[in-house]
């Protein structure tokens, strides 16, 4: 998160400046017509589904943008070959490149990793490669798909997001799925994905740091949390929000509930806690704790709430990094969790491979990927199964 004028080094890593580069898809990518506003997603029938529900494919942005792991960035696109070694082996994966060039990088490494599987590359060029929050949002009918067109502005921090910003859209035109702009009082209305999860029933979780901020990194300024409420309803079929407090110390995006608390079936929720009392963490997900204890599903039985350890702090070049094992993503054929080198690490494994059973927890050595501000969760789109 670079370059953003006036803001100090160890916090521009996201906003990154990027040359303006021109669009070259490598499929033709063509603008679907907008729904009527009555028509939303809702109303139709569409929601949106949870993660661990059936993929046909992941999405990630191929890493091109260096600024984003100052220092680091040559051992990024091997983490990348890795994850998409774990993932081709249950569904395919679909990733964003910025040119022919970028693609033959890219192929040369995932070759190299044994990442052999079905791999398809679009080129969509990116400002970055934090496809949870820029990518599309799929939302799921019977055996239909659309996207959610939430629009993406850097967080509210950074300008260079023009890239990012049209990634959905042009994704929709690509694969020719219905895309539903979203709008408020004629503004667009800002949201990423990282800022919610859901249990693919009608309940979302987010956090009031992220979405009701209106000072430090607004998304939506002026929009009550009623507002809020009523747009995830109409355009992600979530009729039910629980809403927390804060989220964790270095995390520049104010507040991602990715990093925090995440659902792991559609009843139960994870939720980081600290031990550590002196740990500026400790408050913030201590009060997390107490809110999620008086909390109820969409059909008005409790949630039920499994914690979750942190790892001890991680600095590097004197900056505290969102570490966090809550940015697990769960995948068709594993669980792809972070790990810090952290004693922590294997509780955190068996803490989820007790929740989830379905499939294998297996970690990610990520202590080179946080420093770009987010791991796995963060740089990964579900697609579902039609």
């Amino acid at each position: 998160m670079k370059d953003s004028p006036g803001t100090p080094k160890a916090h521009q890593r996201r906003g990154a400046s990027a040359a303006a580069s021109s669009r070259a898809p490598n499929r033709k990518v063509e603008t679907p017509h907008p729904s009527p506003e009555e028509e939303t997603p809702a109303a139709l029938g569409f929601r949106f589904p949870a993660e661990w529900e059936r993929h046909e494919a992941t999405w990630i942005g191929w890493p091109h943008h260096t600024a984003d792991w100052p220092g680091k960035f040559a051992a990024i696109p091997w983490v990348f070959g890795e994850i998409v070694r774990h993932l081709v082996k249950g569904e395919k994966v679909r990733v964003l490149v910025q040119s022919a060039a970028h693609e033959k990088r890219a192929r040369d490494i995932l070759d190299r990793v044994g990442a052999g599987g079905d791999v398809e590359f679009f080129r969509i060029p990116t400002d970055r490669a934090w496809t949870r929050d820029s990518g599309p949002l799929f939302l799921k009918r019977d055996h239909e798909l659309a996207i959610a067109g939430f629009h993406f502005n850097g967080w509210a921090k950074y300008r260079n997001c023009r890239l990012d910003a049209a990634v959905a859209r042009d994704v929709s035109g690509v694969l020719g799925h219905r895309f539903f702009p979203v709008a408020v009082n004629g503004k667009k209305f800002v949201l990423e994905g990282g800022a919610i999860d859901g249990n693919g029933r009608g309940t979302l979780v987010t956090t009031e740091e992220c979405l009701l901020d209106q000072h430090m990194q607004p998304r939506n300024p002026g929009l009550r949390r009623e507002e809020i409420e009523r747009v995830v309803a109409d355009y992600l079929g979530a009729s039910n929000v629980l809403w927390l407090g804060r989220g964790i110390a270095g995390d520049d995006t104010h507040g991602h509930v990715d990093d925090v608390c995440r659902f792991v079936n559609p009843r139960t929720l994870v939720l980081c806690r600290e031990s550590n009392q002196r740990d500026p963490n400790y408050g913030v997900l201590a009060e997390n704790w107490e809110r999620v204890q008086g909390m109820h599903l969409e059909d008005g039985s409790k949630v039920e709430v499994a914690p979750l350890p942190m790892p001890a702090p991680v600095y590097f070049d004197g900056q505290r990094l969102p570490a966090s094992y809550a940015n697990f993503y769960i995948a068709n054929a594993a669980v792809l969790v972070p790990t810090f080198n952290d004693p922590n690490d294997r509780i955190a494994l068996g803490a989820l491979a007790e929740l989830i059973t379905d499939r294998p927890v297996l970690g990610i050595h990520s202590l080179d990927l946080v420093w770009g501000l987010g791991t796995l969760h963060c740089l990964t789109q579900q697609q579902p199964q039609p």
